[in-house]
């Protein structure tokens, strides 16, 4: 087959919003374009380095006698996903760093405003979808089951947003997937 610049393109979010959560009680997307449910909600701007995704195999080779390799075994596999939120006002976004438990109160409420308790809770696991265009396509990237096992530091500086850079890692749904990938035909 031969080169074709039709097939290159940049992952950009959907216009609606790129990154959503959703309980594990949801219906888990299983295509591009289907209305997400509900429950799901957005989490607003990313930073501009937009989402990376980092799958890990982890071997482990065995020697024969001589220090020839003779087999390599998968011993296992790590699937996470990074992003920068931004929208450090966004209550859903709070929520899903410091879990729900932990946040009490509304930033719309005209008395009460927000209280967020930070502390060594378990953290809560979510379905996570992230929705890009391709060109004229739609991806969406769905995570079945997955937590924030890393927070960044968090800085409050004049000259950028507050954020929250996180990693979460995905773990195997029932049929032992990770993430699930869907592109649209053109639209």
């Amino acid at each position: 087959m031969a080169n074709n610049a039709a097939n290159v393109t940049v992952g950009k979010p959907n216009s609606r919003g790129g990154i959503w959560v959703a309980p594990l009680t949801a219906t888990v997307p299983t295509d591009a374009t289907t209305a997400l449910g509900a429950d799901f909600k957005c989490l607003g701007f990313a930073s501009e380095d937009g989402l990376t995704n980092s799958m890990s195999y982890e071997s482990e080779e065995v020697k024969a006698w001589g220090g020839d390799t003779v087999l390599s075994m998968q011993t296992g596999f790590t699937d996470t996903f990074s992003v920068r939120l931004i929208e450090a006002l966004n209550e859903d976004v709070i929520k899903t760093i410091y879990n729900s438990a932990n946040v009490s109160g509304s930033l719309s409420s005209q008395t009460e405003g927000l209280s967020i308790k930070a502390n060594n809770a378990i953290r809560d696991s979510y379905i996570w979808v992230y929705e890009l265009t391709l060109g004229n396509r739609l991806k969406r990237i769905v995570i079945p089951s997955a937590k924030i096992t890393e927070l960044g530091e968090i800085a409050y500086r004049d000259n950028e947003p507050v954020g929250y850079d996180i990693t979460l890692t995905a773990v195997p749904d029932a049929s032992g997937d990770c993430h699930h990938e869907y592109i649209s035909p053109a639209q």
